[in-house]
C-alpha cells in the first residue's frame, strides 16, 4: 500500500509539474486574425510573417491565430466579428469599412491617388493617421495601412480606353457604396458580390467585369475567365490593418510596441511583395489576356468623368478631411 500510495502521489506530482510548465510556456494573449485572401498572395504571407515576428519578439507571450481565406466569412462578417470581440485583428479593405464608418471611403474615391509614392506619403502620412482615427468610435483601433497595389478593369465585353466604353458592363464591385457609384456614374451595371464569390460569377455570366489589383486577379485566375485587362489605376486598393479595441487596450505598453512594429513590418512587406509579383504576373498573363494601358490623355478624361463621385461624396466623408487629402495627393480645389 505504501508502495502505491508513494507512486500514486509520484503520478499526481509529474502531472502538476508538466501542467505548470504548460503554463509556463503558454501565451498571455492569444489573438485571432480573419482574412478573406489566400495565403499566397502577397498580404497572405505578410499577415504569417507578421504571426511569426509577434510570436518571437514577444518571447511568446502573445500567439496569433491566422485565418486566411474567408474562413470566418467576408470582409463585413470580419468586421463585424472584430467590433463584437469575436475577432481580434483584420486587414479589410478600406471601402468595405466605408459602410461602419463613411470616412474610411475617402481613399476609394477614383483616380484620386497618382502613384505609389503619393499612395506611400499620404496613407503613412498624418493624413493617414487622421483617416485611421476615423474608426475609433467602432471599437476599432486602426493600426496602419497594408495594401495590394491600384486596381485595374478586367471584363468580357472590350477594352476600357474612354469612360464611354464602360456603358452597360455588368461590373462586380465590393459590398462598398462608393464603388457601386463609380461604376454606375460611368454608366455600368454595378453589382455588389463577395470576393470569394467572383470567379464562378464572371463564368457563368452573372457579372462580365470586375476590378482589382493585378494580385488578386492572378491569385484568384480571373484572366482565365475574362478577356480584356485594362490597366486603368484608378484607386489604390488599401487595406486598413485593425484590431479590436479591448484586445489592443488589454496589451501592456512593451507589448503595444512588439504589435506596431510587426503592422508596420507588415504592410512593408505586403507593398513589396506586391511590386515584385506585378512584374511577374504581367509576363505569365500577358499571352492569355488582351491588355492594354490608359494613355495620360485618357487618364485625364477618366479623372473629369470622375468628379461627380468626389462631389457626391464630399459631404459623407466631409469637407475639411477631403480637403487635406486633396492637399495630400496634389489635387487643386
Amino acid at each position: 500500500m505504501k508502495l502505491t500510495l508513494t507512486k500514486a502521489t509520484l503520478s499526481a506530482a509529474i502531472a502538476v509539474a508538466s501542467l505548470s510548465a504548460a503554463q509556463l510556456h503558454a501565451a498571455d494573449y492569444t489573438f485571432s486574425f480573419a482574412h478573406v485572401l489566400i495565403e499566397e498572395t502577397p498580404n497572405g504571407q505578410a499577415a504569417l510573417r507578421f504571426k511569426e515576428e509577434v510570436e518571437e519578439k514577444s518571447d511568446g507571450r502573445i500567439e496569433i491565430n491566422v485565418l486566411p481565406a474567408a474562413q470566418v466569412g467576408g470582409d463585413v462578417e470580419i468586421i463585424e466579428q472584430i467590433q463584437m470581440g469575436l475577432v481580434d485583428i483584420g486587414i479589410p479593405p478600406t471601402a468595405t469599412l466605408g459602410n461602419f464608418e463613411p470616412r474610411m471611403q475617402i481613399l476609394d474615391l477614383p483616380f484620386l491617388i497618382a502613384d505609389y509614392d503619393t499612395m506611400v506619403e499620404t496613407l503613412d502620412g498624418e493624413v493617414g493617421r487622421e483617416i485611421l482615427d476615423t474608426l475609433n468610435g467602432h471599437n476599432m483601433y486602426g493600426v496602419n495601412f497594408w495594401g495590394a497595389g491600384f486596381r485595374h478593369i478586367t471584363n468580357n465585353d472590350r477594352p476600357i480606353e474612354t469612360p464611354e466604353d464602360m456603358d452597360s458592363i455588368r461590373m462586380r464591385t465590393m459590398q462598398a457604396p462608393i464603388i457601386i457609384s463609380t461604376y454606375e456614374n460611368l454608366g455600368a451595371n454595378a453589382t455588389a458580390m463577395a470576393f470569394t464569390e467572383v470567379y464562378n460569377g464572371l463564368q457563368q455570366g452573372v457579372v462580365s467585369g470586375q476590378e482589382n489589383p493585378l494580385a488578386n486577379i492572378y491569385t484568384m485566375r480571373f484572366h482565365e475567365v475574362q478577356d480584356y485587362l485594362s490597366l486603368t489605376n484608378h484607386a489604390y486598393h488599401a487595406y486598413a490593418a485593425v484590431m479590436n479595441q479591448d484586445s489592443w487596450d488589454s496589451l501592456p505598453e512593451d507589448l503595444q510596441a512588439v504589435m506596431l512594429e510587426a503592422f508596420d513590418n507588415g504592410r512593408d512587406t505586403s507593398r513589396a511583395l506586391t511590386l515584385q509579383d506585378e512584374e511577374t504576373i504581367m509576363e505569365e498573363i500577358k499571352d492569355e489576356i488582351a491588355i492594354n494601358e490608359l494613355t495620360p490623355e485618357q487618364r485625364d478624361a477618366f479623372i473629369e468623368a470622375s468628379m461627380p463621385v468626389h462631389e457626391e461624396y464630399e459631404d459623407i466623408v466631409t469637407t475639411e478631411l477631403l480637403h487635406k487629402v486633396y492637399d495630400a495627393v496634389g489635387i487643386e480645389y
